[in-house]
């Protein structure tokens, strides 16, 4: 994903407005730097919407809810790259010498993800449109539910979905000539991922009737504010949507990957086995991680992790007074049924409890808190099998929807009662919902700032949540203080699987015994964790090493300030500057320990 901006295309779209979105002169009020950047980032922003309609949608800007990009088309890939070039130009134009040091660390973090994004459009990732970890496919099958961020409250809503739905056709039929050019040329998916997107693809489709179809849901709870003869044309028109348009597009893609696209799909895993695959991968690593460590550090720094974490667990095993072995002592606590819930309700009601227990404590630690509040939510259905045993969703910035906290109740022996303190603390308060919520809030920052992410910011805050459990009071279990180690060994294990798959030569079949081998983790677990590696390279990298270097900065400011450390001030730095790249977070905390030390002097 580029920073800042969903990779897209807008379906449909005439030539000229492509033409007017990537030629049409960057303007500015020469002669005041100011003024110049304001400008400037403005109109990048507003042209990130037109180009990307559906981020527009998840921050709740409602003005493009009936447009969808289309990422399998060559030609917008060119044009997104041709706003690059042009917003990079702009900004290099700027001399930062006259800016404030707020907009002058705005502009430096423009730069970076223009010049980042411009690095990433060499490679063909039009090519590869689905696999079975994410997609346009699975996503708007998500939106089209009612249960994401496509909103459903009146009959505009319900045409603008449907005029979208158009859209999605355009991409199915695009996605499947993209991945015809990618076999030609030797970039293709491996078919142990596309095996799986199979089945998902059919469990949307194949349905018998149109109001069996998630499609339907939002026809099924219609608000009542809408009348009755529009109520009737609605279920009209939707029901011929599905039927003639949606779920035939979802058969098409399954078909031909099924027929066509499998028997070509390599059998390979690495990156590094497709055409500039080796170059492609270091370009990930670097965007996941905003640094320029190697494939080798990292995975360097990942086998010390897990020695060091390896070393934490033997002592709980022996805290708890457990005879076996490590391997046993995870076989236990796989097995052994207190450890686990025996219904979907139960373990939800469980996440709700928490939530409670959670915001109770968090005044201990900081002194800001987001606006929004988030709900906990169950996966749906038609994802849950290849979905991630939690995950987070933003609210909307005008705060008509709450953040969400999704929990996986399709495998209940995949969602131990030992991991639920550190999930909620990384995935709600204060990890994701915090950032994110936050971060949105923040009114004087250039939009293109408040609705940014970086992962290793992103993500590396929410790893750090997770070690704020016993400050704030939790972990007094030793179970759930196993819990922690184990979700921090997935993190640390992911730096050493991520680059062995895609730098080292491993095979999947390794990756997993890996994974087994250092964890508690289900199978289950594993083969989701080692296919998402394969599918999204690189990205699982940002959460360690951003961890790290959070936890390394605070221990800097610790180190320096002593008693003056503020450990609620430090979060509130964090949280207040919004996502940034791990360098300029850097340079902004070694900024503020300065300012700490002199004030005190």
């Amino acid at each position: 994903m580029r920073p800042h901006r969903c990779v897209s295309l807008l379906a449909g779209v005439s030539a000229a407005f492509l033409a007017a979105c990537t030629s049409a002169p960057v303007s500015a009020a020469r002669g005041d730097p100011e003024a110049e950047l304001a400008r400037l980032v403005d109109e990048y922003f507003e042209e990130s919407l037109r180009l990307s309609p559906l981020q527009a949608t998840f921050i709740g800007d409602r003005r493009y809810d009936d447009r969808l990009e289309n990422p399998a088309s060559a030609a917008y890939a060119e044009a997104l790259a041709a706003s690059d070039r042009r917003f990079l130009a702009g900004a290099r134009a700027i001399d930062p010498v006259g800016l404030v040091p707020d907009s002058r660390l705005s502009l430096e973090v423009f730069v970076h993800d223009r010049e980042l994004a411009l690095e990433g459009a060499k490679f063909p990732a039009y090519l590869l449109p689905i696999d079975q970890f994410s997609s346009l496919a699975t996503l708007v099958a998500v939106l089209g539910s009612g249960g994401g961020a496509q909103p459903f409250r009146d009959v505009r809503d319900y045409e603008s979905f449907l005029k979208r739905s158009h859209d999605f056709v355009i991409w199915a039929d695009t996605a499947i000539e993209s991945m015809r050019e990618g076999a030609r040329r030797g970039v293709t998916q491996p078919r142990v991922l596309m095996q799986k997107a199979v089945p998902q693809l059919r469990e949307i489709a194949d349905v018998a009737r149109p109001e069996d179809s998630v499609f339907w849901r939002p026809i099924a709870n219609m608000p009542p504010a809408i009348a009755a003869p529009e109520r009737a044309r609605l279920e009209r028109v939707y029901r011929a949507a599905i039927t003639r348009e949606i779920l035939p597009a979802y058969r098409r893609l399954a078909d031909f990957i099924e027929r066509d696209y499998l028997p070509v799909a390599r059998t390979s895993v690495a990156w590094t086995a497709l055409p500039g695959g080796e170059a492609w991968y270091r370009h990930l690593v670097r965007m996941a991680t905003t640094t320029d460590m190697t494939p080798e550090e990292i995975h360097a720094i990942g086998l010390a992790e897990v020695a060091r974490i390896r070393g934490e667990m033997e002592r709980v095993k022996t805290q708890v007074g457990f005879a076996g072995d490590l391997h046993a002592f995870f076989r236990f606590l796989q097995d052994d049924p207190r450890f686990y819930y025996t219904s979907g309700p139960a373990l939800l009601q469980g996440y709700r409890d928490l939530k409670k227990r959670i915001d109770a404590l968090l005044p201990k630690l900081f002194s800001d808190f987001p606006k929004a509040d988030y709900e906990v939510r169950e996966v749906e259905s038609f994802r849950a099998a290849s979905s991630a045993g939690a995950f987070y969703a933003p609210p909307s910035a005008d705060g008509s929807r709450p953040g969400l906290f999704y929990v996986n109740t399709y495998n209940l022996r995949a969602q131990p009662k030992f991991d639920m303190e550190t999930l909620s603390l990384h995935e709600a308060s204060p990890g994701h919902h915090f950032q994110i919520a936050i971060q949105q809030e923040l009114a004087d920052l250039p939009r293109f700032r408040r609705f940014n992410g970086y992962v290793a910011y992103q993500e590396g805050w929410a790893l750090y949540c997770e070690s704020l459990g016993r400050e704030l009071g939790l972990f007094t279990d030793p179970y759930q203080w196993y819990g922690h180690l184990n979700d921090e060994m997935l993190r640390a294990m992911r730096l050493v699987v991520d680059t062995g798959l895609h730098s080292q030569g491993w095979s999947r079949e390794r990756a997993i015994r890996y994974m087994l081998d250092n964890s508690s983790l289900a199978e289950s677990d594993v083969v989701a964790e080692v296919e998402r590696y394969i599918a999204i390279p690189g990205q699982a990298l940002g959460y360690k090493i951003g961890q790290l270097r959070i936890s390394a900065l605070r221990a800097r400011a610790e180190a320096a300030l002593g008693a003056r450390f503020d450990i609620r001030a430090f979060h509130s730095l964090v949280l207040r500057k919004g996502a940034l790249p791990l360098a300029v977070l850097e340079a902004e905390v070694d900024r503020w320990i300065g300012q700490q030390v002199r004030t005190a002097g």
